[in-house]
């Protein structure tokens, strides 16, 4: 088919509406891929100045409809002319291309798809926000640099988990700005209108550190997973070289090391003597708490709970963690920053709140000079378990959410799958049933594999949503 050829300039980076609308355009006119020349231009301009005759949608096969938006973000300057070639096709008869991946134009294009689906990981993992404030308003910054055009496409991921935050996204190739109601697309950033480091940072690079096993060090997997590229904006890849650097003598020494004797304990007598005080108000009950010797191995005081007598909901966790312990508060660590940030998502008012712990003492095992949490013993959570009671009746709250298995089983007595009691649950003591609601641990979130962190993050904000609701009905 021979003819003039057709100049169609598009809007620079991912013009997805704009290839869209060339798209119908083109195929309405009976304009075959080879006469047509894909360019970028500073705004989306079909045919030149020629206006395009309106057309209605193109009825695609799902498969093409869906690689469409995967394939032009690609920054491959033949995005545009690949994907039209695949849609004449398509129309021509080849109802199945897509399904053909030897086919070599297919082959290209699941390969962009690929690098889009990759790129979008990596942003979704790998970047992190600072921090600011201005004239008493919080505000949260991140730079990235991704290898495509992504933000657009990458930006309602960051809106659904941090909806309740004002925040700018920075890129090389445009900006993304939040403000709690509307996003909002500008023009390029640069790194350097980061704010300064913040507490956030140093707090996550000491999770990172604690939580580093030398005797795992892969660094090819590291590099293969996290390239070096994204380091100088993640905080807790500053302790990579100095903690790869020790692993092997980190390695050595945890297995030179003698194992320890643990210090002779008898919990049954310490929670006999305790049975036998009568606390008539939670502070006195905190204050035998604090005189109380730990029932656990490790732990430098007890860590108690927090927040007002008479709150509608109550939190009980695990134990505290490593930053709970040298701090005396409960969830201050990188669990409990995740947890803040998910119940102002959830739209619960942490300060409102009170969160504790089914154990009050942080148990660890040290490793070097770092401090490596070890989960309780079902007998260590029954020993504590009459701290507990008494606190849940001083603080009477209308709702307890169980925070992982260990909670469960420290408010049931009984060991009970997370994934059959998920939801609401009524608890029972003395006898008395009362309202509950059960969940993840907040620390699970962050153990996952971050391919799987964005859906169970999105289902935990999920079911602090529905605590906030049982909580307002529960409230009257």
């Amino acid at each position: 088919m021979t003819g003039p050829t057709r100049a169609v300039a598009l809007a620079p980076g991912a013009d997805l509406s704009g290839f869209r609308a060339a798209v119908r355009a083109l195929v309405a006119e009976g304009v075959p891929p080879e006469r047509v020349a894909w360019t970028e231009g500073a705004t989306s301009d079909l045919f030149g100045s020629a206006p395009a005759a309106e057309t209605g949608p193109l009825r695609l096969p799902r498969a093409v409809a869906d690689l469409v938006p995967m394939v032009v973000p690609h920054r491959d300057p033949e995005r545009y002319a690949l994907l039209f070639r695949l849609i004449w096709r398509v129309r021509a008869g080849e109802r199945h291309l897509t399904e053909v991946p030897s086919d070599p134009l297919v082959h290209r294009l699941n390969l962009m798809r690929k690098a889009i689906a990759r790129d979008l990981h990596k942003m979704h993992a790998f970047l992190r926000f600072r921090r600011s404030e201005a004239a008493g308003v919080e505000h949260f910054t991140a730079w990235f640099e991704p290898d495509h055009h992504i933000l657009e496409a990458a930006a309602p991921f960051f809106v659904e988990r941090f909806r309740s935050l004002n925040w700018t996204i920075l890129t090389p190739d445009a900006s993304a700005h939040w403000d709690g109601a509307a996003l909002r697309l500008g023009p390029p950033g640069r790194r350097e209108d980061l704010p300064p480091g913040d507490g956030f940072e140093a707090g996550w690079r000491d999770y990172y550190e604690s939580t580093f096993n030398p005797a795992r060090t892969n660094l090819k997997a590291m590099r293969a997973e996290m390239p070096k590229k994204y380091w100088r904006n993640m905080p807790e890849t500053l302790a990579i070289p100095a903690l790869v650097r020790g692993a092997e003598a980190g390695t050595r020494a945890m297995i030179e090391r003698s194992p320890s004797v643990p210090a002779r304990r008898d919990p049954a007598r310490a929670v006999a003597a305790m049975a036998d005080q009568d606390p008539t108000s939670l502070d006195e009950l905190n204050a035998i708490i604090r005189r109380s010797e730990p029932l656990v191995p490790g732990a430098t005081q007890a860590v108690l709970g927090e927040g007002p007598v008479g709150a509608t909901i109550a939190f009980v966790g695990e134990q505290p963690g490593d930053q709970e312990d040298r701090q005396g508060q409960p969830f201050v660590g990188p669990a409990g920053q995740l947890l803040s940030r998910a119940l102002a998502e959830a739209g619960i008012d942490r300060a409102a709140s009170y969160l504790t712990n089914a154990v009050k003492h942080f148990k660890f095992e040290e490793r070097g000079k770092r401090r490596i949490h070890q989960k309780p013993t079902a007998g260590e959570v029954s020993h504590y378990r009459w701290w507990l009671d008494r606190e849940l009746e001083f603080v009477a709250p209308r709702l307890v959410v169980a925070l992982g298995a260990t909670a469960v089983l420290a408010l049931t007595g009984k060991a009970v799958p997370i994934t059959r009691a998920r939801g609401p649950f009524a608890f029972e003591r003395h006898h008395n049933r009362f309202a509950g609601f059960v969940t993840v641990h907040p620390s699970y979130l962050l153990r996952l594999p971050d391919e799987a962190k964005e859906e169970a993050y999105g289902a935990f904000v999920g079911d602090l949503r529905r605590v906030a609701e049982l909580g307002r009905d529960l409230a009257g």
